[in-house]
């Protein structure tokens, strides 16, 4: 495998999480995979060293142009060392999942040191269940939540026997681009923005286009029928309030087979099971926090993958959004499950993503200083109402293992960053047969996010239970050699977003 040709200058959205980010609003993305089996720490070293070329983004660090009048640029760190990259530690005792979440909140709280690459990797033993444990931080800037799942494919292996055969070349750092001065930068500056005005037309092109389509305009019609709700005044939740910036960090996990039986007997797609059940586990969680939930709705910003013919492999972010209003105050699941697919489909069919990211063009087409002046103040602002209560991202995993050092990888929990107002994110990745939850929350804003995530749980075997799903027993886990052959289970052929 050859390394991808990578661009030097970072793009617009790449730049804004650079912009945005401060100590109330960490902006990593990260990963906790729990193993069958602690891994050999320096034998784990040495096969992540191996494999650095093929991502060298990761020997890269962040340069400033003068002024912010251009993007930043990655150039290559002269001083990189991957023992600052990879840290061994050990839970403290009892060594249960209590410690474990308490460590991962510790971990994930500190922006992270843009004095060198932006990633690191914590390898946790100490598990009282015998097993092993690695928490990866990457930064928003270097790649999103499709190029991260992607990007884990690289540093884990198919197989238990490794990558062995893969020869490291000797790093020689390239020299820091020659862009750095008045003139260069303002050179920049003008030739990003006049990309991002070209890039704005190409969207607002095919956005124009798109209306001719006959589905297009059905969406249109029935959105109009959306718009007292769309319209309505946006409420905080007891969970929308400023951030501190310390973390706390828990999950959960279902069975992607019956996310897919549910999803087949009701209708929707397996993005919109998760959004139900995110829905009625919060309408929850803020009745507990002595709110009422009739007549509102729950404004939920869900990431959109935006690459054409590219499965992750390239890095940055290719990123768009997509608003959606839900019911808070329908208890029946199965009614809840078609409100939330009906609303999705209206706004991807009505093209909602597609002028989120002409909005983002048309931003990307001032000036970099006026961009990142405007970044930076949005923490500072305090609007009347909130713009959107939550953040639900779904993001495509492996669906056969994937180990590290021979020891095969059971779990795959996804961190989301959060800040500002939004007390607490949700993330879900699919791995190996099943859906894996990962709740971020401040730790001052949502204390008690283990309670969410009990929600949550309960909120799925509601909806399973009306939907009439069984799900199957759960066989005793047999112990398995740290070498053992591979397990593959098929994907199921069904729709995730």
């Amino acid at each position: 495998m050859k390394a991808p040709a990578l661009n030097r200058r970072l793009s617009g959205i790449d730049a804004a999480f650079l912009y945005l980010e401060r100590r109330e609003i960490p902006l990593h993305i990260a990963g906790l995979c729990i193993f069958e089996a602690p891994l050999p720490f320096a034998e784990f070293v040495a096969a992540i060293d191996s494999k650095l070329h093929l991502i060298p983004r990761y020997r890269q660090v962040v340069a400033d142009p003068p002024f912010h009048l251009g993007y930043p640029t990655w150039e290559d760190d002269p001083d990189f060392d991957i023992r600052r990259h990879i840290v061994h530690v050990t839970l403290d005792p009892p060594g249960g999942q209590a410690e474990l979440e308490a460590l991962a909140g510790r971990i994930l709280t500190p922006v992270m040191d843009r004095g060198k690459p932006l990633w690191d990797v914590h390898v946790i033993d100490g598990l009282a269940d015998g097993r092993g444990a690695v928490l990866m931080r990457v930064h928003h800037a270097l790649a999103d939540g499709i190029a991260g799942a992607s990007l884990m494919k690289i540093v884990l292996d198919p197989t238990p026997a490794g990558s062995r055969a893969i020869r490291k070349p000797r790093f020689r750092p390239r020299p820091p681009a020659p862009n750095h001065s008045m003139a260069d930068a303002l050179t920049s500056a003008i030739h990003s923005s006049l990309e991002s005005m070209v890039a704005a037309e190409a969207v607002l092109m095919d956005f124009a286009q798109s209306l001719l389509d006959d589905r297009t305009q059905d969406a249109f019609r029935k959105l109009m029928g959306l718009l007292p709700e769309l319209t309505a005044s946006s409420q905080r939740c007891s969970f929308n309030k400023p951030c501190g910036g310390e973390r706390k960090f828990c999950w959960t996990e279902f069975p992607f087979e019956d996310a897919a039986r549910i999803h087949h007997i009701a209708g929707g797609t397996i993005n919109d099971v998760i959004l139900t059940v995110v829905t009625r586990a919060l309408a929850r969680y803020i009745e507990l926090h002595g709110e009422h939930v009739k007549g509102r709705f729950l404004r939920v910003v869900c990431p959109v993958n935006s690459r054409r013919g590219d499965n992750g492999e390239s890095l940055g972010n290719q990123i768009s959004f997509l608003p959606v209003a839900l019911p808070l105050d329908i208890k029946d699941p199965l009614r809840l499950l078609r409100a939330v697919a009906a609303r999705t489909e209206i706004m991807k069919n009505a093209r909602a993503a597609h002028l989120v990211a002409l909005m983002a063009t048309w931003l990307g087409a001032a000036p970099p200083p006026l961009q990142a002046l405007f970044w930076g103040a949005i923490p500072q602002i305090e609007l009347p109402l909130a713009l959107f209560n939550l953040i639900c991202t779904n993001v495509p995993g492996s669906p056969t293992p994937l180990y590290a050092v021979g020891r095969k990888m059971i779990a795959s929990y996804p961190h989301v960053p959060t800040g500002y107002e939004l007390g607490v994110n949700c993330a879900v990745q699919s791995y190996d047969g099943k859906l894996f939850c990962g709740l971020t929350a401040d730790a001052h804003v949502v204390p008690d996010a283990t309670r969410l995530r009990d929600f949550i749980q309960a909120s799925f075997r509601d909806l399973r239970r009306a939907a009439g799903v069984r799900t199957a027993p759960q066989k005793k886990r047999a112990p398995r050699k740290a070498t053992g052959a591979p397990e593959a289970v098929p994907p199921a052929k069904v729709a995730q977003a």
